[in-house]
């Protein structure tokens, strides 16, 4: 200690020193000191050191007062409070000072000292009587008015202190607002605009009291309009706080707009351009309380981009006709009367960035855009000032962006035709557009021509095909741009980018009688010596080649002059060795693809290349990329002779398959499995037999798309190669063995196995006959040995081994009836454990499906058998194999299975099972006989009293539904008016299984029905309304055009089911314990999954503002119902930041009381698990909101957050919810792009 107070008072003792370096070097030192964490002073030293700094600060020498004040920062943290104030109070007394440099340095200090205060959270009180201090002083300084600087730096500070510790000033803020009103009508505008901004950071954290005060000034002022200079501070002041704090300005919007909508028809041009960032404000920051306004808005946008009084546009055409040259001699008459005072663009700018607003926020009005501004915008392309064109051009790209149809898995399936309206609108509108650009793509100013492009681009990409009749007006305006010497580069590559998208959108033809001009431009482009540049120009090039000869139609146009000019032009770019990696690999690319559209052209040329290919093979940056390349060039129909390559290039792909890098295994495997397929004759048995040792350690359950592809390969050999098959060790088989075994394998991979099996018996190997590979198949199950045994293996390995065994039968259809009557005896055998009946049913219900059984007389007897099982997991088998059966034979097993369904109540569910089977896998046209049967038998059965076979009815009355559609759609209706409840319910969950997520006959007529089967969210019977709710969340998420215009009519069904009902919650005494149980909980449940899935399907259509209402509901109600919510306002935080804002008071509060519950001491493990599960869910809600720009400038949150950093336990929790969030990839992306 005694050191370190040593050494300072020496350091101290220097800075008195005469000779400036001194000085200098001693604060620095000090500084250093004070950067250290371990440093601590005694009250002796602390003294000392405040008062040399703060005299410092009046050095005579600059650099010496800068250091002071740096010292100023770490010196807060370590000091008493009361010093702290000592500091404060010397600075705010010198920031009053005359001399000016004085008074810098002081209010650079202040903002150190404040930015270094401990924020409030931490509970100190120091940061709280600091900034009392300071404002109290500050805001004497402001409202003195003497000195217009020292208002400056004071109003610069106290905008800091608010933005920073709004929240701690809590008690000042009504002088702080007292004091900045008046500074609205200084004589400074720089008062006024700094005045402006420190308004904006109070309206965030002041009580509402306060903020109405502001509202209401403002108000009154713009009423009275004592001049225009002090209206236009107003409504800047207004669009400033909006900005900060829309979700405060809503409420007060009514009384806002009609003023400032009256002041855009004053004759001021400034004045109008505030009014339009205002309303500009309004649009983003207050969606919904500017709804009823936006057409005003509009028509008042609309009216002022074209407002250009000083400037006439009607003759230019003409002259620009006459002289190309004669622009100069009128720019010269025009400087005679020159308008520098013109600022009419700025309101012209204004409008557009309003209007982009309006664009980009109301997907809901695209059609009218395009009727009434796209038009306008479009006529305004011609603007003279070069911003306010930019602003124009980015407006209509917004609206471009709007109009790109949804690219999400949602709507793929679901295209329904109400989107093309805008898309038609556009089309009819592209000639204007082109018209009015193409011009400009001459023009001299770079920023004009990059406006063009990539509004151009965006065309492009919005309507494909668009710009086909337009590729004349385009090219010369491409071939300007890339030729042009006083071209950026940047310019070049927007150019080359442009010309890309254009290629790839468009047909091959219609660019053919442009080659000519095109070619020597982009050639040109390679070799230029930005690699940026180059590199563009090669994907351009990579599909100039395409257009150039497509190879999938026939085509007169003649490619072969070009090829001199693309190839030595790649070639160079290939063989270089010391370029950018980018232009290295678009190299290879582009080459493969000149060799496979062009190949036939290049003579000699095409081995020197290849050659290359195979150097870029062992090159550890480049391989992957060149393995795509050569399973291009390996599939061109040109057959381009690679056996120069493949003697050296098989086993370096061979060695592939042991690298760690999977994109490369995955590469490799398709480039070998075309290899295979194109050039057998070129590969020797040793090549093979290199790729056939790697395989084996491919195929594991750990990887199954790497596994699918290798296991494809394999099919390839066994079929291009029925010789190597023996080779195929046992290992790579064993490997496939267990793959089938494992309960993971389903799908793409399953089929992979499949072919693989079929092909290696057409292979006809000893080793791999049809009987050996039955029995590798089956061992694990029989091996299992005793009748009591129960499962080994996992249940969907089960069904994995019956579809091979079955393939395998389909691929030898003369073993098949001994394989079948083999599996009827072990299923008779007594002595069979379940698992070897329950592969027999399975096996057969596989080979039943395609094959017709009839032959096996004791087939129905053993199954209907099977139904008096003891084991659950051999009578659903058995039911699978009935249905399955009898797909492969209506006419025999449906009339039998129908019959029995009547005669034996016992087993009618898993005949109920079987009937499903049979209706889901046969074809329409086979069931149509025995649609009536089938329909009345269910009918019989829908009002059972078993909840499992009413679902399973309803699950074949759905799917049956589907054989006929416009003939049993209408009969399922008419049972809505059934009487009994359970009936209404079946018909209800027999809708949703008409729902599937691919387009379908039955989509129509559903679309035209459904609103009537809806109308049971309003049933009496708490269970319909609970299937209800399922089946209008499986439109949801299927088919959202089914509902979309359903919603307004549904959605109030919808959220009443979120509320808690009193009268379903009852008292069941268990013993000694009452215990409370909630009948509503399900249907509650039902609801909110509805609304989930709406914010992924119907955003557009729901008002967002009502929809967290019931949230913020679901935040305190049950723990499945929370978790559900917590999810949900995770979602909403990404997808309507704005709305949450607004909330986030009335959300945070149920989010606080979940992380801070405790759970009582002598709980259940159960209890405990489901309490920190809960606060996981809403912590990461939590870590959600945070995400939201601007959140932090809220005061609940500011609190809570620090909450959590003071709270231990919660503070790790969410901790560990930011590395979770880290470490996954981003789910949110993936949702919706």
């Amino acid at each position: 200690m005694a050191s370190v107070s040593y050494h300072i008072s020496s350091l101290l003792e220097k800075m008195t020193s005469a000779d400036k370096d001194f000085r200098f070097m001693a604060t620095n030192d000090l500084m250093m000191e004070l950067q250290k964490d371990s440093i601590k002073l005694d009250e002796d030293s602390e003294k000392k050191v405040v008062k040399m700094l703060l005299k410092l600060l009046e050095d005579k020498n600059g650099e010496v007062q800068n250091l002071a004040v740096k010292c100023l920062g770490p010196l807060v943290g370590k000091v008493k409070e009361y010093q702290v104030e000592t500091i404060v109070d010397t600075l705010c007394t010198n920031m009053l000072s005359d001399k000016e440099q004085l008074r810098d340095i002081s209010s650079i200090g202040l903002k150190t000292v404040i930015s270094e205060l401990p924020p409030a959270s931490t509970g100190s009180t120091m940061t709280a009587n600091v900034c009392k201090k300071i404002t109290a002083q500050l805001t004497g300084a402001i409202g003195k008015q003497e000195d217009v600087s020292v208002q400056l730096e004071a109003l610069d500070i106290l905008s800091d202190m608010l933005s920073r510790l709004g929240g701690t000033l809590y008690s000042f803020h009504s002088s702080i607002l007292n004091c900045l009103l008046p500074q609205l009508t200084s004589p400074r505008l720089a008062v006024r605009k700094r005045a402006i901004i420190a308004l904006g950071h109070l309206v965030l954290t002041c009580s509402g009291n306060i903020f109405s005060e502001l509202t209401e000034h403002l108000l009154s002022e713009l009423k009275r309009n004592e001049s225009t200079s002090t209206t236009r501070t107003y409504i800047q002041c207004v669009a400033g706080i909006s900005r900060q704090a829309g979700h405060r300005v809503g409420e007060h919007l009514e009384k806002i707009v009609p003023l400032i909508v009256q002041y855009c028809n004053v004759e001021d041009d400034e004045l109008r351009e505030y009014c339009f960032q205002a309303f500009e404000s309004f649009v983003r920051r207050c969606p919904k309380e500017i709804d009823p306004h936006i057409p005003n808005v509009m028509g008042l946008c609309l009216k002022y981009i074209t407002f250009d009084p000083n400037y006439n546009y009607d003759n230019e055409e003409e002259e620009m006709m006459e002289t190309e040259n004669g622009e100069d001699e009128e720019q010269e008459s025009d400087d005679e009367y020159s308008d520098d005072d013109d600022i009419s663009w700025k309101v012209r700018r204004s409008a557009a960035k309003c209007l982009e607003a309006i664009v980009s926020s109301r997907h809901d009005l695209l059609q009218d855009f395009y009727k009434t501004l796209s038009p306008v915008l479009i006529s305004r392309f011609k603007e003279r000032e070069e911003n306010v064109k930019a602003d124009i051009f980015s407006a209509y790209i917004s609206l471009l962006k709007q109009t790109l149809p949804i690219q999400s898995w949602l709507h793929a399936s679901d295209a329904s035709g109400k989107d093309d309206v805008p898309l038609t609108m556009l089309q009819n509108q592209v000639p204007n557009i082109v018209k009015a650009l193409h011009k400009q793509l001459k023009e001299k100013s770079i920023k004009s021509r990059q406006g063009c492009l990539s509004l151009l681009t965006e065309l492009a990409n919005v309507l494909p095909g668009c710009l086909a009749d337009h590729i004349p007006a385009l090219v010369p305006g491409i071939v300007f741009s890339l030729a042009d010497k006083s071209s950026s580069s940047n310019m070049r590559i927007d150019t080359l980018s442009f010309l890309h998208v254009l290629l790839c959108n468009h047909q091959p033809e219609v660019f053919h009688p442009h080659i000519k001009s095109l070619v020597p431009p982009v050639v040109t482009c390679i070799g230029d010596p930005f690699y940026k540049i180059t590199s563009e120009a090669l994907l351009v090039t990579q599909q100039l080649v395409k257009v150039i000869r497509p190879l999938d139609k026939s085509c007169s146009f003649d490619a072969k002059p070009y090829v001199k000019d693309l190839f030595p032009a790649t070639l160079k770019r290939l063989k270089a060795a010391d370029i950018d990696q980018e232009v290295k690999e678009r190299a290879i690319s582009c080459m493969g693809q000149i060799i496979y559209n062009l190949g036939d052209h290049l003579s000699t040329d095409l081995q020197p290349t290849l050659k290359i290919f195979l150097e870029r093979l062992k090159n550890e940056i480049t391989r992957l990329t060149t393995v795509k390349a050569l399973t291009l060039i390996a599939s061109s129909p040109l057959k381009i002779d690679l056996r120069p390559i493949l003697g050296e290039g098989f086993p370096i792909l061979a060695s592939f398959l042991r690298k760690n890098q999977r994109a490369l295994k995955l590469s490799t495997l398709t480039a070998l499995d075309i290899l295979v397929k194109n050039y057998s004759d070129s590969l020797k048995p040793a090549m093979i037999e290199s790729v056939l040792t790697e395989l084996p350690a491919l195929i594991t359950e750990n990887d199954m798309h790497v596994s699918q592809v290798a296991i494809v390969f394999l099919t390839t050999l066994a079929k291009v190669y029925p010789s190597c098959i023996s080779k195929i060790s046992s290992s790579a088989l064993a490997e496939v063995f267990q793959l089938v075994h494992s309960p993971l394998l389903q799908g793409g991979a399953l089929n992979a196995i499949i072919d693989f099996f079929q092909a290696l018996v057409l292979a006809k190997a000893a080793t791999m006959c049809y009987s050996e590979l039955m029995k590798q198949l089956t061992a694990p199950v029989y091996s299992s040995g005793l009748a009591g045994a129960s499962l080994t293996l996992h249940k969907q390995a089960y069904y994995s081994v019956a579809k091979c065994v079955a393939a395998l039968s389909s691929a030898c259809p003369k073993e098949a009836p001994v394989t079948v009557n083999q599996f009827i005896q072990d299923v008779k055998n007594p002595k069979s454990s379940s698992a070897v009946k329950v592969l027999a049913f399975l096996s057969l219900a596989e080979i039943g499906r395609t094959m017709n059984l009839s032959a096996q007389r004791e087939l129905k007897t053993v199954i209907l058998e099977a139904f008096t099982s003891t084991s659950e997991e051999v009578k659903s088998a058995a039911s699978y194999a009935l249905g399955n059966v009898s797909v492969g034979n209506l006419k025999e097993y449906l009339p039998f299975m129908l019959k029995e369904i009547v005669t034996q109540p016992k087993r009618q569910y898993l005949l109920l099972h079987s009937l499903k089977e049979v209706i889901s896998s046969s074809p329409a046209n086979g069931l149509k006989p025995y649609v009536e049967d089938i329909w009345a038998l269910l009918f019989k059965h829908c009002e059972c009293t078993e909840e499992g076979t009413r679902n399973v009815v309803a699950e074949c009355l759905g799917k049956l539904t589907l054989v006929n559609p416009s003939e049993l759609l209408p009969r399922l209706k008419k049972q809505l008016s059934s009487g009994s409840p359970h009936a209404r319910g079946t018909v209800v969950t027999a809708i949703k299984f008409t729902i599937a997520d691919q387009p379908q006959p039955v989509d129509a007529l559903l679309k035209g029905c459904i609103g009537d089967f809806l109308k049971t969210l309003q049933d009496p019977d708490l269970n319909v309304r609970r299937v209800a709710l399922a089946m209008f969340n499986s439109a949801a998420h299927n088919k959202p055009s089914l509902i979309r215009d359903l919603l307004s009519a549904v959605l109030p069904s919808l959220y009443n089911e979120t509320k808690v009902r009193r009268e379903l919650i009852r008292e069941v005494e268990m013993g000694p314990f009452k215990h409370t149980v909630d009948d509503g909980l399900d249907v509650r449940k039902a609801a909110f999954e509805c609304m989930y899935t709406l914010l992924e399907s119907c955003l557009d259509r729901l008002d967002i503002y009502e929809y967290l209402n019931h949230v913020e509901d679901g935040l305190k109600d049950h723990y499945d119902i929370r978790m559900l919510t917590f999810i949900m306002l995770a979602r909403l935080s990404t997808l309507c930041p704005n709305a949450v804002l607004q909330r986030l008071e009335r959300l945070i509060e149920p989010l606080r009381a979940t992380c801070s519950t405790k759970v009582k001491a002598g709980s259940v493990k159960q209890e405990f698990e489901k309490q920190d599960e809960l606060k996981r869910s809403a912590m990461r809600a939590v870590a959600a909101l945070l995400t939201i720009p601007e959140v932090e400038k809220s005061p609940a949150m500011a609190e809570f957050s620090s909450q959590i950093r003071s709270n231990p336990e919660m503070a790790s929790l969410f901790e560990s919810i930011q590395k979770d969030s880290a470490s996954l990839p981003t789910s949110e992306s993936m949702d919706m792009s």
